[in-house]
């Protein structure tokens, strides 16, 4: 481990807004149609053509900043940041350089050892996206497709608090989630809605002076991300060492060859020639524009856990498991309003049912059994009704059919429990006499053996034995 270098890190988090057409044109903003079908003049910057606002992407970055606790820009201009590349049709991207919409907020991360820390943001401005261009398609040419172009994207920057691969691997996560829940991005890395550019510098430690900044891009995975920042640190405290000056530059990462390689010396600011859109006017954003986004604001992970904990009894793990998604925070939740075993509502979410979903490649937004169903399936356990492992058989019959109803699936297979004294007995009575050796040295003081006992009454019953009285019944037989 290095103790004479820390890395100082800041991220730049790339999402694409869940919108039905792009940032300033009616375009369709849709992942994975043929390539050049989501296009227009506006989009491609025919001469002539003029960009218009998109109110839902607006407004979905309010959310943003709102989530983040960022101050929300009232006057907001769009600017030119020109440059040439071929996947960017007009020669420039509309975006906003001196008027982000959100201004500071944090980010609250939750550390391995229990402690938390603050990872600072110093905006988040919205801006359009690219287009994408193909390398590996054609072995001469390289290929172009717009669809993406004009997409409307909300960039979130940190301040340079990060210091570990670790941390940027869970404010990402963080972040990510945040985004998931409140409905503006959704988060697929691999398919390019949510993209993460990681400036990277080391310094001795101890100084306060910033090192030479390098920037890592074109990472497609939250993993990637994370072994980017670990290669990068490591090849430049290497650099250093070996007298070697390390140059501002952009880099990208080979996952295959887990390196960084160098794609072109970094641009400054002024190499942009930012200027005013002069084809939008200025986005006005007002106090009641706010207060009506604030209205329809969800309830976010932080809020929930707290919620988890506190009202439900739920500890740490278990509540950290439930916020992971809306989808399974809000199951969990409906399972609750039917049901007041709320440690066995979380139980059958995290196990049972994320299980499941797991096994067969499915989403919470997959599932189709209902909350209420699970609810009855738990007030069955608890009254005694079926045993835990006629549930387990009961739910793989309601995963197959989610209009079932458990109570009937339990008696059409015969497992609802027997508390009925007389047929407890006769199923104690034959597994006594199966281990006459077994009852003597229980009755030696062995009562470990208890277990044995109970075991075959249950295996005799077929599970339907109330366990309860079962047991009491198995003792009263071995203490007479």
């Amino acid at each position: 481990m290095n103790t004479e270098y820390e890395v100082v890190i800041g991220l730049e988090i790339h999402a694409q807004l869940l919108t039905k057409s792009k940032a300033f044109s009616a375009d369709r903003a849709e992942y994975g149609n043929p390539p050049n079908t989501n296009t227009s003049a506006i989009s491609i910057g025919h001469p002539g053509t003029l960009p218009k606002h998109n109110k839902e992407a607006v407004e979905k970055s309010i959310r943003v900043g709102l989530a983040f606790g960022s101050q929300i820009e009232r006057y907001n201009k769009y600017s030119r940041k020109n440059y040439f590349y071929a996947d960017l049709p007009k020669g420039y991207q509309i975006t906003q350089f001196d008027t982000p919409i959100c201004i500071g907020g944090k980010v609250t991360l939750k550390l391995k050892d229990g402690s938390t820390k603050d990872i600072n943001l110093t905006r988040a401005h919205m801006e359009e996206d690219t287009g994408k261009s193909m390398h590996d398609m054609d072995v001469e040419n390289s290929l172009i497709d717009y669809n993406r172009a004009g997409t409307p994207l909300i960039e979130i920057v940190t301040e340079p608090d990060i210091r570990s691969a670790e941390e940027a691997y869970l404010f990402l996560t963080e972040v990510r989630k945040v985004l998931r829940y409140l409905d503006v991005c959704d988060g697929n890395m691999e398919e390019g809605s949510l993209r993460c550019d990681c400036n990277i510098s080391i310094r001795p430690v101890g100084t306060e002076k910033l090192g030479v900044k390098v920037e890592v891009k074109n990472m497609n995975s939250m993993s990637n991300v994370k072994r980017a920042i670990e290669y990068e640190t490591e090849r430049q405290v290497a650099a250093i060492r070996n007298g070697e000056t390390i140059v501002s530059e952009t880099r990208s990462f080979d996952a295959l060859k887990n390196n960084t390689f160098s794609m072109r010396s970094k641009e400054m600011v002024n190499d942009y020639r930012y200027f005013p859109e002069p084809d939008l006017p200025p986005l006005i954003i007002t106090d009641a524009m706010i207060e009506q986004i604030l209205k329809g604001m969800p309830a976010l992970p932080e809020e929930l856990f707290q919620k988890f904990t506190s009202v439900y009894g739920l500890n740490h793990y278990d509540a950290g498991v439930l916020t992971e998604s809306k989808e399974i925070a809000a199951y969990f939740e409906n399972i609750c309003k039917h049901c007041s075993n709320y440690k066995a509502a979380a139980n059958w979410t995290m196990v049972n049912i994320k299980g499941y979903l797991n096994e067969n490649a499915l989403d919470f937004t997959d599932i189709s059994l209902p909350p209420t169903t699970m609810a009855q399936l738990i007030e069955l356990i608890d009254g005694g009704t079926i045993s835990h492992t006629s549930a387990q058989k009961i739910f793989n019959e309601l995963m197959q059919n989610h209009e079932a109803n458990p109570l009937t699936i339990a008696e059409k297979l015969n497992l609802v429990q027997s508390s009925i004294t007389s047929e407890i007995e006769a199923w104690v009575a034959e597994a006594l006499a199966k281990y006459p050796a077994k009852v003597t040295e229980y009755k030696s003081g062995k009562v470990g053996l208890l277990g044995l006992f109970m075991g075959e009454v249950m295996k005799l019953s077929g599970g339907k034995a109330d366990p309860k009285l079962a047991t009491e019944l198995v003792k009263k037989a071995l203490e007479n």
